[in-house]
């Protein structure tokens, strides 16, 4: 099974360039993000407190995202591989999700990290804010969001880079040149 971890703050193209390669590669994407939303949407009681969480700009807690994420594995048995968009966040959630992984007789092969400044992170938020109306894309949110992975989330690429799975690409520029620097990666494994 072909997992990788795409990784990188709000704004970066996680989203884009996951869809470019689901379309490659017919893996399928799993973004933490999308699965909050949908609970808030169907207000389902998990939707309701990831809402209150989300609104505050805090991290949702780990069992909670990992319970979502198992679930959604789960629902693929038949999958070639999946791509991790949002999670993992911290090093408790990137060694769960080895161990689950472990235990379904598979791993992540390779983390990907979208290199992107803040100033072009900002930029590209605000358009989408524009664009989708995203709640946890307005300024004081989002700030907390970027606050939180330059001050915690990026500390799990160490973890990755130490069992040399980590890669980064430049995030920055055109989205076909970007995803051609993650095919690169991607066609290694």
């Amino acid at each position: 099974m072909l997992n990788f971890v795409l990784f990188g703050p709000p704004g970066a193209g996680k989203g884009t360039q996951s869809q470019k390669l689901i379309d490659q590669y017919q893996l399928i994407h799993i973004s933490t993000g999308d699965l909050f939303r949908a609970h808030i949407k169907n207000q389902s009681p998990l939707g309701q407190k990831v809402s209150e969480l989300i609104a505050d700009g805090q991290l949702v807690p780990d069992a909670i995202t990992i319970a979502m994420l198992e679930e959604e594995v789960d629902k693929n048995p038949e999958a070639k591989g999946f791509i991790f968009d949002g999670f993992p966040r911290t090093v408790p959630q990137a060694i769960a999700l080895d161990e689950f992984l472990e235990s379904k007789g598979s791993s992540i092969a390779g983390v990907i990290a979208l290199d992107v400044d803040q100033e072009e992170l900002t930029k590209r938020i605000a358009q989408r804010q524009l664009e989708s109306g995203r709640a946890d894309d307005q300024a004081d949110k989002l700030q907390k969001r970027i606050d939180e992975y330059f001050s915690k989330t990026i500390h799990v690429l160490p973890y990755y880079e130490a069992q040399g799975k980590l890669s980064k690409v430049n995030g920055i520029g055109n989205i076909d040149t970007i995803f051609t620097e993650l095919r690169a990666v991607v066609d290694q494994y």
